[in-house]
C-alpha cells in the first residue's frame, strides 16, 4: 500500500510539473541537433586516376584495367594487378574520378576494335601495326610528345565520342549514392613545350547531361580560357555543373600560376573572374612531387622540402629547371600572388582551395607508402624498381618529334625513387553523393593530404574563446562563430575594435590507423597595400609531447624519430593523437589583405623506398630520406580589409 502511494505521488508530481512548464515550443526543440545543416561527414577520394584507356597508361604496362576495374578497386574490392598479384586497398575510398586523357581517349581499345575512321588514317594504320607487333610503348610515347609539340598526329578523333559514352556508362554503373560516388570526367592535357597545364574536368551531373557533349581537349586548344568557355557552354546548354582542377603545377615550367594570360597578354578582371568561377580547387600534392611549397621560395620553412621536384623544366625530362619558374609553379606563392593581383584587378584569380590526388596510371588509387604501386604499371612492386625509370617508353625518331627527343640519357627525375606515394582529397560534405561532394569542392571545404587520413577542422572568426578548442563539439562552435576552411572571414561584429585580430579554431585528429601528430602550423600570407609585395610567415600553433612554442611563434625542437630503417617500422611512442587550439594573429594589420591555411605534420614514418628495401632485402637509395613526415594542407581562409 505504501509503495503504491509513493508511485501515485511521483506521478502527480510529474503531471504538476508538466502543467507548470507546458508543452515544448514548436520553435524550440529539446534536441540540440535539430535544424543543424553544417557538413558533418568527412569523405576521402581521388580525382586523378588513369585507366588503360589513357594512351600513356596503356603504353606503359596498363593493358587491361579499364575504368570499371579502377572503380571496383577504389570501392575496396580485390583485383589482380599487372604483376599477377592480388591487391586491395586497406580502406576503401568514398569517391573517385577516373580522369583519362581526353586527347585520343580510349585509343588502345579502339585500335583493338579496329574503329574504321581511326585505322583509315595513316597514323592509325601505323599504330595498329605497332600494336600487333607488341610495341605499345612507342604509341604511348608518340601520344605524349605530340601534346608537347601541340600537334594532332591522327587527324581523326571521332572515336573519342564513342569511348566517352563508355566512360559515362562505367561511372553510372559504379555510382552508388550514399555509399560510393563515381564522378564522370576526364583530363584536359595542355602541355605547350612540355609545360604541365593539365586540368581534371569533373562533372556534378549524371548521364542525362554529360552525354550531350564530347570532351574538350588540348587539341582543340591548349589555352585554359578556351577550356573555361567550353565549360560555360556546357552549363548553359545542359543546366549542369562542372569544374576544372589544375594539377601537378610543380612541372608547369612556371606557367600554371603565371601573371599573364596564355597568349602573353596582361591579366584582366574578366580573366580573374573566369578562373575563380571554374577553378575552385587545386591539386597540391601527387605522385610526381609535392606542389605546396619549395625550399627555394620559403628558405625559413624547414618543412617545405617534401618530395620537391626542382630539377625539370616542365614535363620534359631533358629540360633544365630555372629559378624564375618557381613562383609560377607552387601553391603557396600562387596564393600570395592572388592576394596581390586581387588588389590590382579587383578580383583574386588564385583564390582556390586545396586537395590531393594520385595521378596513378595503374588504375589503382594508392597513396600509402607501405603499399605503393607506382606511377605506371611497369613499376609495380619488384626488387630494384627504385633505381629503374618510373616511365619506360620506346622513343620515336620521326621528324615531328625531333625537337623533343634531344637525348637518350635518363634525367634524374625519371628514376622511380623520386616518386612520392601521394596523395588524397579530403572533403567535408553532407552526404556521399555527386551533388554534395561537388558542392563542398565548389565552396572549397576541402583539404589535401599526402596519404594519411587525418581529420582536420579549421575555422576563422572574431570571437572564439581559448577553451573552444577543448570542447567536444568543435565543429558546431566553429560554424556558429565563424567560417570553415575555404571561406572568407565575415565582417567584424558591431562595436568590435578595429585593431582586434581574427581568431582561428583548429583541431586535428590522427589517422586512426596511422601515425601520431607532431604539430599544427598556420601559414599566413599577406600583402603590403602600399607596394603590393607579398610576405609569408609560419606559426607553430599546437605541438605534441609538451614542447614549447617560442615567442617568435616557432617550436624548433624536433618531435623525434622512432623509425627502424632496416625493419621499416615505427611506433607511436612520440607525438600526440590529437591537437587543437585557438590562435590569434599577433601581427594582424586591418588594412592588409591576408590568408591563413593549416599544415598538419605527422611524426616521422618510413618512406615507400624504405618499405621496398625491407621487403626485398636490398639497400634503400641514398638519394632520398629513409623517413618522412606526412602532412595535410587545408584550404585557406581569406581576410579582406573593410571598404
Amino acid at each position: 500500500m505504501n509503495e503504491m502511494s509513493g508511485r501515485m505521488s511521483l506521478l502527480a508530481g510529474a503531471i504538476a510539473l508538466s502543467v507548470a512548464i507546458g508543452p515544448a515550443s514548436a520553435e524550440q526543440s529539446y534536441s540540440p541537433h535539430a535544424g543543424i545543416d553544417y557538413p558533418q561527414n568527412l569523405y576521402w577520394g581521388d580525382t586523378h586516376v588513369h585507366s588503360s584507356w589513357s594512351p600513356d597508361a596503356g603504353g606503359s604496362g596498363n593493358e587491361r584495367l579499364a575504368p570499371e576495374a579502377a572503380f571496383r578497386f577504389a570501392r575496396g574490392e580485390e583485383i589482380t594487378a599487372h604483376n599477377g598479384q592480388r591487391i586491395r586497398l586497406r580502406r576503401p575510398l568514398d569517391f573517385l574520378l577516373v580522369s583519362d586523357h581526353s586527347e585520343y581517349l580510349g585509343l588502345y581499345p579502339m585500335l583493338e576494335e579496329k574503329f574504321p575512321s581511326l585505322i583509315a588514317t595513316d597514323r592509325g594504320a601505323r599504330w595498329l601495326a605497332l600494336l600487333e607487333e607488341g610495341r605499345r610503348s612507342l604509341i604511348g610515347a608518340e601520344f605524349a610528345l605530340s601534346l608537347a609539340g601541340g600537334i594532332d598526329i591522327i587527324g581523326d578523333r571521332s572515336f573519342v565520342g564513342t569511348v566517352w559514352q563508355r566512360v559515362i556508362d562505367a561511372a553510372e554503373r559504379a555510382n552508388d549514392p550514399g555509399r560510393f560516388t563515381a564522378f564522370i570526367g576526364y583530363e584536359w592535357t595542355s602541355m605547350p613545350g612540355g609545360a604541365n597545364l593539365h586540368r581534371n574536368v569533373l562533372f556534378r551531373d549524371g548521364a542525362d547531361r554529360t552525354r550531350q557533349i564530347r570532351p574538350f581537349s588540348s587539341i582543340e586548344s591548349p589555352d585554359p580560357e578556351k577550356l573555361w568557355e567550353f565549360l560555360a557552354r556546357y552549363e548553359e546548354q545542359t543546366g549542369g555543373r562542372v569544374m576544372a582542377i589544375p594539377h601537378n603545377s610543380n612541372l608547369s615550367a612556371g606557367r600554371m600560376f603565371e601573371q599573364t594570360r596564355f597568349d602573353g597578354e596582361p591579366l584582366t578582371q574578366a580573366y580573374a573572374q573566369s578562373r575563380m568561377r571554374w577553378e575552385r580547387i587545386v591539386e597540391a600534392t601527387q605522385i610526381k612531387g609535392d606542389s605546396e611549397a619549395a625550399p627555394f621560395l620559403s628558405p625559413d620553412d624547414e618543412f617545405a622540402d617534401f618530395g620537391t621536384w626542382d630539377f625539370m623544366r616542365g614535363m620534359m625530362p631533358t629540360g633544365k629547371h630555372e629559378d624564375w619558374m618557381y613562383a609560377g609553379e607552387y601553391v603557396r606563392p600562387a596564393l600570395g600572388r592572388g592576394l596581390s593581383l586581387g588588389l590590382a584587378l579587383g578580383v583574386n584569380p588564385f583564390q582556390f582551395g586545396l586537395i590531393g590526388s594520385t595521378d596513378a596510371h595503374t588504375s589503382l588509387a594508392t597513396a600509402d607508402d607501405a603499399d605503393f604501386w607506382g606511377k605506371f604499371s611497369s613499376n609495380e612492386p619488384y626488387a630494384g624498381r627504385a633505381r629503374d625509370p618510373w616511365a619506360s617508353f620506346e622513343m620515336p625518331d620521326g621528324p615531328e618529334f625531333a625537337a623533343y627527343v634531344r637525348s637518350t640519357e635518363l634525367a634524374e627525375g625519371m628514376y622511380t625513387w623520386n616518386l612520392v606515394a601521394s596523395g588524397y582529397a579530403a572533403v567535408w560534405a553532407h552526404a556521399n553523393t555527386r551533388a554534395s561532394i561537388f558542392d563542398a569542392m565548389a565552396r572549397r571545404e576541402t583539404y589535401s593530404t599526402t596519404g594519411p587520413r587525418m581529420s582536420v577542422r579549421f575555422f576563422g572568426g572574431w570571437e572564439f574563446d581559448d577553451e573552444d578548442a577543448l570542447k567536444p563539439d568543435v565543429a558546431s562552435i566553429g560554424y556558429e562563430g565563424g567560417v570553415p576552411m575555404g571561406g572568407e572571414l565575415p565582417a567584424k561584429p558591431p562595436g568590435m575594435k578595429a585593431i582586434q585580430a581574427p581568431r582561428f579554431l583548429v583541431s586535428a585528429l590522427r589517422d586512426p590507423e596511422g601515425a601520431n601528430l607532431d604539430r599544427i602550423q598556420i601559414v599566413k600570407l599577406w600583402v603590403d597595400p602600399l607596394d603590393g609585395s607579398v610576405h609569408e610567415r609560419i606559426h607553430d600553433v599546437a605541438v605534441s609531447d609538451g614542447r614549447r612554442i617560442g615567442r617568435n611563434g616557432r617550436c624548433r625542437k624536433a618531435v623525434g624519430n622512432t623509425v627502424d630503417t632496416r625493419a621499416a617500422t615505427y611506433t607511436n611512442a612520440i607525438g600526440d593523437a590529437e591537437l587543437g587550439t585557438v590562435w590569434r594573429d599577433p601581427e594582424f594589420e586591418p588594412n592588409e589583405p591576408a590568408l591563413y591555411y593549416v599544415r598538419v605534420l605527422e611524426i616521422p614514418t618510413p618512406r615507400w623506398t624504405t618499405y621496398d628495401a625491407a621487403r626485398f632485402g636490398e639497400e634503400p637509395p641514398k638519394e632520398v630520406p629513409a623517413a618522412l613526415q606526412q602532412r595535410a594542407y587545408t584550404s585557406p581562409i581569406w581576410y579582406s580589409p573593410e571598404p
